[in-house]
């Protein structure tokens, strides 16, 4: 190899690199959870801060380690509770009895610094 082409390798190489790097730091994963009850939505709520939150007067949802899970239910199944966590890769819980729906959010639609919006 020559050193024009070693050259031109090497600043291909370093270009390359820091667009990998680049794209690693600023993408958006799925940092939201949308809570739905009844079809009526009840609030989005970031995956980065760890909460309770209560869903009337039937569910409760955790936020813990960026993932979401229902902690409680007053239903008679309780098939909500067994259900995956949602973390940054998506995910659903749904409990029937109760008309709740949780879902991961893909973060697209704005920049996610909402912590919470409720009713």
């Amino acid at each position: 190899m020559k050193k024009k082409e070693r050259l031109l390798t090497a600043i291909i190489f370093a270009a390359a690199l820091f667009l990998w790097g680049a794209i690693t730091v600023f993408k958006n994963p799925g940092t939201r959870i949308r809570i739905t009850v009844n079809g009526t939505e009840y609030g989005t709520y970031s995956l980065s801060k760890d909460q309770i939150i209560p869903i009337n007067d039937t569910n409760v949802c955790e936020i813990k380690d960026g993932k979401a899970k229902m902690i409680s239910a007053a239903c008679p199944d309780h098939l909500c509770l067994k259900q995956k966590a949602i973390d940054k890769s998506g995910g659903l819980i749904v409990c029937l009895p109760n008309k709740v729906v949780i879902e991961g959010e893909n973060g697209t639609g704005s920049s996610g610094t909402e912590d919470a919006v409720t009713k």
